[in-house]
This record gives C-alpha cells, structure tokens and sequence, in this order.
C-alpha cells in the first residue's frame, strides 16, 4: 500500500524528501506521426491543458505549448498551411527532461537555468527514460513555497525553544537578584528570539557578585557565545570565589580562547575571532564596598547628593579574542558606596541605538540625563521609564543590537 505523505502532520513530512514524481501529472500525448489538426483537438477537449508532450515509444522528444501553437494557427493561412502536417512543426525540441527522482530543490534549480519557457509551459517527467507525467511551473512554485515555509517553521520551532533554554539559564540569576537587592532593575532584551547578551548573579552569605557581558554577534552566534562564556564564568567562580573581577575576568579569557581556539598563531589563522564586553562587580555587604572590573563596558554612579553622573569607562580589551593575551589581567576599581547610590551598567544596545530627529545614537549623555531626571523613582520604574524613553527616540528605525542594563539603588 502506497503513504499518503499528505496526511502526515508536517513535522513528518519534512524528513520526505520531495521529488519530481510529486510533480507528475497524466497528461494526453501525441506522436511525431500525428498532425497540427490533431494536436489543435486535443488542446481543443482539453481546456487546462498548457502544453502536449511528444512522444516516440513512450520516450519524449518534445512539448508543444499551447500558447505557442494557438497564435501560430491563429495567423493568416497558417491553419490552412500547417493542419496536415506533423506536429513537430510548432514543438520545442529542447524541453526541460528530468528524471522522476530529482529533488524539488534540483528541479527548481534546473528550471530557473532552463528559462521563462520551463516555468510557462512546464517541464517532462520520465522513469527509466518513459515519461510518465507533464510538471507545472506553478506547482513547482508552489511546492518550493510550501517546501520553504516547512523548514522556516522548524527552524524556528529550534529557535524558540533555545529561547527557553536560554531564558532558563538566566532565571536563577534573576531569582537570585531579587532575593539579595530591595531596589533593583534588570532588563535583558535580544535583538531577536535569542540574543548574544546575558547577565549572571549569585548570592553568598558576606555580598553578592554580579555580571552583565555583550558577546560577539546576536541571535544565534550570540547565543552560542552566551553559553560557552557563562559556563567559563561559572567555572571560574567555583575555583576562584567571587571576590576578585579581574582575576575573573582573567580566568573567562583564558576558557573562552580556549574552547574557540583563538590562540594568536604565525603560521595559522584562527577559524574565529570572536569574544565578549563584560563587567563583573563584588559587593562586600559588611565594607559596603563594591570591586569590579571591566572589559570595554561602562558603569555609571550617581550618589545621593550629587548633580550629575559619574561615567567610569573600562579597559579598552575584551574577553576571548585572539588579539587578547592568555596573560591579560583586568584591573580591580573599589568604590565605598554610600546609602542612596545609584550603580548603573549597560551593554551598548541601548547608547548605540540610531533614532531621534537627526539619526544619530543614542548614546551616554541622553542616558545620563535619564538617570538624572528620573533618580527619586524606584529602580524597576526608572527603568521602565528609561525603555519608554529609548524606545521612542528609535521610533521607526529597526533595533540594532541586543540590549541589557542592570542598576541598583544602595539601601
């Protein structure tokens, strides 16, 4: 008994290839030996029928379009002329002939190479050189659609639940967040379904370490980089504590360099060059004193009394690259934060974003301002208020990048 492949949900049908003979439709045929007034019959019985095939034993020789043959007999005096003579007058000798196990893929490739003329009249199915069915340009338009739109489907179905595992991953940070800071914010937003930013926060019985970091690319290269660099990260603070960033931040190098093999080399070039932008920070909850580290990401403070923000920049070398020495060691800033401090740190998602009246980025002062303007508010509202404000200077224009900040207020 023959599968019915139209009946399998898609999933199933996906891993059925497709081919030629999906295409085949039985068509009425004539042979060299008829004439043009048997051929004007038959295209005359069969409305739907947009081109004859010509066969010889079975075999094809060619096909007769019927747009073609009705304006050549429609002309003056050629139904009287050509009517009794052999069809092959008005036939393309050099139609598209492809075998019955060519894959739609082959086929529409083949079609496209063969011309106008394969999509408008169609193409010649033969098994062990017989034919066996006329294919449609059409049909095979429409099959490549349907054939396309199954595969976007899965890949997507694959993208959306690497969203959720991505998502996953980042939750016990979340959680954990929560649990240790009383005015805090963290917005984590990919470009796409699933993103190159990520952020990491664990709480320990003397403070608490936090990481935000912005890895090469977005979507699903980001994504990938996204894990291989949060389980250098978490490695890292199994072996060292959480105590020192730059050691960090030394550590995560030297494992994301190592699983990518981004080793500088005089004789070979690495495969990859990619790496990430990251700050991690430790705040001691008895000194009240917060260290952190920082690879090209910036950190803003703003302390209760004062009248602008402070803008610390990072180190101008990122994590992984293959430019970045294995011996690179990022240098540890201790601030003694004071009730009432704002900390502020971002990926640069949100200050490169283009928008605004003269198309320009976004950039650190705008946000700057934001924060000044919006300092009394709790930390979840401020940044709420700082998303509707990004928002409405991109306006119209496409998200660029990726976009994560996370900020916090000192009780």
């Amino acid at each position: 008994m023959e599968t019915d492949f139209s009946l399998m949900p898609a999933s199933s049908r996906l891993f059925q290839p497709l081919s030629a003979r999906d295409l085949a439709i039985a068509v009425p045929n004539v042979t060299s030996d008829d004439t043009n007034e048997k051929v004007l019959e038959v295209f005359s019985r069969h409305r739907e029928l947009i081109s004859l095939p010509v066969l010889e034993n079975e075999r094809p020789m060619g096909l007769i379009s019927r747009h073609i043959f009705m304006s050549q007999m429609s002309r003056p005096y050629h139904r009287e002329l050509y009517e009794k003579k052999t069809c092959i007058a008005f036939m393309d000798k050099d139609p598209l002939i492809v075998s019955a196990d060519t894959s739609i893929e082959m086929l529409a490739a083949l079609a496209v190479d063969s011309g106008d003329k394969t999509l408008a009249d169609g193409f010649m199915i033969v098994e062990d050189a017989r034919f066996i069915g006329l294919g449609s340009g059409l049909d095979l338009m429409r099959k490549m659609v349907d054939l396309q739109s199954e595969k976007n489907h899965q890949v997507m179905q694959s993208i959306d639940y690497a969203s959720v595992i991505q998502r996953a991953m980042l939750s016990t940070s979340r959680g954990a967040m929560s649990a240790a800071l009383g005015d805090a914010c963290l917005v984590w937003e990919p470009r796409d379904v699933v993103g190159g930013d990520f952020y990491h926060f664990e709480r320990f019985p003397d403070g608490w370490f936090a990481a935000v970091a912005d890895c090469t690319g977005h979507g699903v290269p980001g994504a990938f980089l996204t894990l291989i660099a949060s389980s250098a990260l978490t490695q890292a603070i199994g072996r060292h504590g959480p105590k020192d960033p730059g050691l960090l931040m030394g550590e995560v190098n030297r494992g994301m360099k190592q699983v990518l093999g981004q080793h500088s080399v005089d004789d070979r070039l690495s495969d990859s060059d990619d790496g990430m932008d990251a700050i991690f920070m430790w705040f001691d909850s008895r000194t009240r004193q917060l260290t952190s580290a920082s690879a090209k990401m910036p950190m803003m403070t703003l302390s209760a009394e004062a009248k602008e923000v402070e803008t610390i920049d990072g180190e101008r070398v990122g994590l992984g690259y293959v430019g970045t020495s294995n011996a690179m060691r990022w240098a540890n800033r201790t601030l003694q934060l004071a009730p009432g401090t704002i900390i502020f740190t971002m990926t640069d998602g949100i200050i490169d974003q283009i928008g605004g009246g003269k198309n320009i980025a976004f950039g650190k002062q705008r946000l700057r301002d934001g924060l000044l303007r919006h300092r009394d508010l709790p930390m979840a509202l401020l940044a709420e208020t700082l998303m509707l404000e990004q928002s409405s200077y991109q306006g119209q224009h496409r998200r660029r990048d990726d976009l994560t900040f996370f900020g916090f207020r000192l009780d």
